[in-house]
């Protein structure tokens, strides 16, 4: 459990340079402080309070509210499972005990060795694919039990699985918490010239602007 190492605390101070006003940042920070542990930690979210200028209480309330930020340790990989009314019809129900079986865990729990956490989850937005699931948000799509244990065999032995999208085929899945493998760096000539919106005096463009005539 810890505060943000120094390279995030850089990073962080940078993701904060791009809103008007720094709590606007507290989303992408919060995903920040999951990518170093996995999870977001008590620690993490005091930490970001002071880096923004809101309270710890503030930091929680935000973090608590999506389902993508977790508060308690996890394992390697989160693996969700949809079953939701698509997927329920085609098997999601089906997939989820399998994957009870085949992994040893209830929904919520993790695997002894830290590899895997199972949720069984709302829409994940493949209803034409089902049964889904994702693993670390990449998706695996009409699943059989059968791809599922090949699934978990080669995630187990290799870090990566045919039956994941990933952007390069093959590509290993980063451990739960890094949503990326690339980020983004915006200098200040990139950033939209933003401004927090007690210092805006003009109307936007759109209302100002005349209605042209055709042809002209």
């Amino acid at each position: 459990m810890s505060r943000l190492n120094e390279a995030n605390v850089t990073l962080a101070h940078e993701i904060i340079a791009r809103y008007p006003k720094p709590k606007s940042a507290l989303i992408p920070l919060l995903h920040l402080a999951q990518e170093q542990e996995g999870w977001v930690t008590d620690e993490a979210m005091a930490h970001l309070a002071e880096l923004v200028g809101v309270t710890p209480a503030e930091v929680k309330g935000t973090c608590t509210f999506y389902e993508m930020f977790k508060l308690h340790p996890t394992g390697r990989y989160m693996v969700n499972i949809c079953t939701n009314i698509a997927c329920q019809v085609l098997g999601g129900e089906e997939l989820l005990h399998h994957a009870e079986e085949t992994l040893g865990i209830r929904p919520g729990g993790t695997t002894d060795d830290g590899m895997f956490t199972l949720e069984d989850v709302e829409c994940i937005a493949a209803c034409t694919e089902a049964p889904c699931l994702q693993v670390n948000y990449r998706f695996g799509l009409r699943l059989s039990n059968d791809d599922f244990d090949q699934m978990i065999a080669d995630l187990r032995e290799h870090g990566r699985s045919d039956q994941l999208i990933t952007a390069n085929p093959g590509e290993e899945i980063p451990s739960h918490g890094t949503l990326g493998l690339t980020r983004q760096h915006l200098t200040e000539e990139r950033t939209g010239g933003i401004v927090a919106p007690e210092l805006v005096t003009e109307a936007p463009v759109w209302l100002t602007s005349e209605p042209t005539q055709e042809g002209e």
